[in-house]
């Protein structure tokens, strides 16, 4: 964060750089996301390097340069200087047409160029100077050189008019921090005692936020290591100058809770934000993000101060109050949120938003070289997560049906394509095909298509093909995932499963194997995160597949629940093996309702499939038809997924059919008699299929664990997660049935929480 002097001490220069001057300052006009193909941040450096090596002898490059304009000093590097001429070049990388950069990113990019102009004209005593703009495409090496001459004088101006703008907000800012701060290290623990295990964890967090370090804790449900893990890393804010806080969650449910706490908090002036989706946000999905279609993407950057300023004033900043702050000064409330990012104090959001490739606080972190700390909630949940962050796909149907009607323009390079796509159904020897590395020609030909279908869009910015635009969107982000491709990953040809036409060519996979690599970056720029859930057993296991530093600390809290509440069953006879299914059925749909008679109220029965869900469902209401019972059905809305969980009243009885790792495995509270058992008939293991056994025979080399790694423990997570579901309290009681021989197994046993005394 900038800094800020107060009137009683003597005046000391706040600094800021040039990027974040011009990003607040300079940008005009109308919000475009035409959906350009961007390099990624290697390309770009490598760019850098292609066209700078191509200047003369003299030629100085990533020129340090700063200067003062009253209290405020602007720092930063120009990327090149021929002294000459003299010029001042700013390099930008791109890939297609530079005709259609957006105006707004080029607005910014000129500014840019200005403002070190002016940095070098006082430094080196220029009257005038000339300044470029020099646009390389990395795909063609190719620079669009667009130079203009400046004075001196004319230079000064615009640089003192940017920071007139910037230097109100940045005293404001500074002011904020110190009132936040101030608040932080006074903030009172909002209940009147802690539960038992959740002052053990507060007290982790605090140390491990303060000494700057990662932390892997596993707690049991109930003892509220939401509010003790906000408690901690706010109260460790000030002494250690962290800038941000990010909450990180796997689910809506986990959002909520966090912004519950921070409400119980009363932390003011904390500016909380909370990020959602931009599908979710959007308030025109029948129109494309640029002003030409979108009348709140038209004149954003004209009207974003504004609502920038009465956000800022506001501070609590969820879904619905940012919302009603963008509408009302007629901007993208997404959008909105992207830049509040950089003002606020806790934001609140998905896992994507730190961890995904084009993450946008994981580029604010790096690029601003920010002290952030991270709190990742239902950290188990981020192994697969992050393994589909990871992973692309491409699917030939979709590109078929969309190559049959495409425009003229794009034929060529989408028949490109498709005669690669052809070489590769050619080298598809089975139904799963495992490649030696990325198909080379493949992927410099969808390059190519990804640029012109791009270009395409940005030249007609009337037409909106809902299709080519989301098709463009799959283009990319497999780019960007093959970019980082290496022995982590592997790449794979699956026949389609609904063969669109007579197309016989294969689905092309990019499937992550092991993460850790790819997040250990993120680790690295975090100044402290801890990682928590019930279920992080073994720890070794979490913290080799999501490549956590090795000296990262670990708590694990007892549970403040014992056998008494929870009685634990297993049923030895059953076997819910597939070939094992039919024939343990009515033994299976016996004990659930014995069960029941004994002691009606609400259940949930878990399933590996759907297909398993209803077999056990239909042998059930053949059996004992006056049981009342509800099932979870594919693709569930949100709306039905709420009606689900509604039928578990306190007074209500019946058996709630789900799939274990689904939507009602985690994240839902049910307290007291709204949930007295569950049937887990299932140990969540993986399907054994190609897929998988490639993942197996990975993590074997390189833990030494794979069955363990791929298999076992991922489902026993599940189990314990779901099973967590019916004691949520210490006033809870009640029962699971483990339906399955193979919990009476020594080396499952051990990976189940010791406190149900099996």
């Amino acid at each position: 964060m900038l800094s800020v002097d107060t009137p009683d001490t003597p005046a000391t220069p706040h600094t800021v750089a040039v990027r974040v001057l011009c990003a607040f300052a300079a940008k005009t006009g109308d919000l475009d996301l035409r959906f350009t193909p961007s390099p990624s941040a290697q390309d770009g450096i490598a760019g850098h390097a292609t066209v700078t090596a191509r200047r003369g002898a003299g030629y100085q490059r990533e020129l340090a340069l700063s200067a003062r304009c009253g209290d405020l000093r602007v720092q930063g590097r120009a990327d090149g200087f021929d002294p000459a001429t003299p010029r001042l070049e700013e390099i930008k990388t791109h890939r297609g047409d530079a005709a259609l950069i957006p105006d707004n990113h080029r607005a910014l990019h000129w500014a840019q160029a200005r403002v070190y102009g002016w940095m070098l004209c006082e430094q080196q005593g220029l009257e005038r100077i000339e300044l470029a703009l020099v646009y390389f495409n990395i795909d063609t090496g190719r620079e669009t050189v667009l130079p203009v001459w400046h004075s001196a004088a004319e230079l000064k101006a615009f640089f003192e008019s940017l920071c007139a703008r910037y230097a109100d907000w940045a005293r404001a800012e500074q002011a904020q921090r110190g009132a936040r701060d101030a608040a932080l290290q006074a903030l009172a623990f909002p209940f009147d005692g802690f539960r038992p295990g959740q002052r053990e964890m507060a007290a982790a967090v605090y140390r491990a936020h303060g000494a700057g370090r990662h932390l892997l804790a596993q707690a049991p449900t109930g003892i509220g290591k939401t509010m003790a893990t906000l408690f901690a890393a706010l109260r460790a804010a000030p002494a250690q100058g962290t800038d941000k806080l990010l909450y990180l969650t796997a689910k809506t449910p986990g959002r909520q809770l966090a912004l519950h706490a921070l409400r119980r908090l009363q932390a003011k002036p904390l500016r909380v934000l909370e990020l959602v989706a931009r599908d979710k946000a959007c308030e025109h999905p029948d129109k494309a993000c640029h002003g030409d279609a979108c009348p709140l993407a038209r004149g954003f950057y004209d009207r974003l101060p504004q609502a920038r300023e009465a956000a800022a004033e506001a501070g609590w900043l969820d879904k619905a109050a940012l919302r009603g702050i963008a509408l009302q000064h007629g901007v993208c409330p997404y959008y909105l949120g992207q830049d509040l990012l950089r003002w606020s104090d806790v934001i609140v959001g998905d896992f994507n938003h730190f961890f995904d490739l084009s993450a946008g606080a994981w580029s604010l972190t790096v690029n601003e070289g920010l002290r952030v700390g991270l709190l990742v909630d239902e950290a188990h949940n981020l192994v697969e997560r992050a393994r589909l962050m990871y992973s692309a796909e491409l699917h030939p149907a979709r590109f078929q049906a969309l190559r049959k009607t495409a425009p003229a323009a794009l034929r060529k390079p989408m028949d490109r394509l498709h005669r690669q796509w052809a070489t590769l159904a050619r080298a598809q020897t089975q139904d799963h095909t495992v490649l030696p590395g990325l198909p080379g020609a493949f992927v410099d030909a969808l390059q190519r298509h990804g640029a012109e279908l791009s270009d395409h869009l940005a030249h007609d910015p009337q037409a909106h093909d809902a299709r080519l635009q989301a098709w463009l969107f799959e283009v990319l982000h497999f780019l960007r995932v093959a970019e980082v491709f290496a022995e982590h990953s592997l790449v794979d040809l699956t026949r389609p499963t609904h063969a669109m036409g007579r197309t016989r060519h294969p689905v092309l996979n990019i499937r992550n194997l092991d993460p850790g690599p790819l997040l250990r970056p993120r680790w690295q720029a975090a100044h402290s995160a801890t990682l928590f859930s019930a279920t992080l057993s073994p720890m070794d296991y979490v913290s080799d597949l999501l490549g956590l530093p090795e000296d990262t600390a670990r708590l694990d809290v007892p549970s403040p629940f014992d056998a008494a509440q929870l009685r634990v069953r297993v049923a030895p006879h059953i076997s819910t093996r597939y070939g094992d299914r039919a024939d343990s059925l009515d033994r299976l749909v016996d004990v659930v309702a014995t069960q029941y008679a004994a002691r009606p109220g609400n259940y949930l029965a878990f399933f590996s499939s759907f297909d398993y869900l209803q077999q056990a469902l239909q042998r059930l209401q053949a059996l004992h038809p006056a049981l009342p019972v509800w099932a979870q059905a594919r693709g569930m809305s949100e709306a039905e997924r709420e009606a689900f969980v509604a039928r578990f009243t306190e007074d209500g009885q019946g058996i709630g059919f789900a799939v274990l790792g689904g939507a009602f495995g985690e994240g839902i509270d049910l307290p007291g008699p709204r949930l007295i058992g569950a049937f887990i008939a299932t140990l969540g293991l993986p399907q054994v299929n190609p897929v998988n056994e490639r993942l197996r025979a990975r993590l074997q080399a390189r833990f030494g664990q794979g069955y363990d790694y791929a298999y076992l423990f991922p489902g026993l997570q599940k189990v314990v997660q779901a099973a967590g579901r019916v004691i949520r309290g210490p006033m809870d009681r009640g029962t699971v049935w483990l339906l399955d021989d193979r919990y009476g197994r020594a080396e499952v046993r051990r990976l189940l929480p010791a406190w149900w005394g099996l």
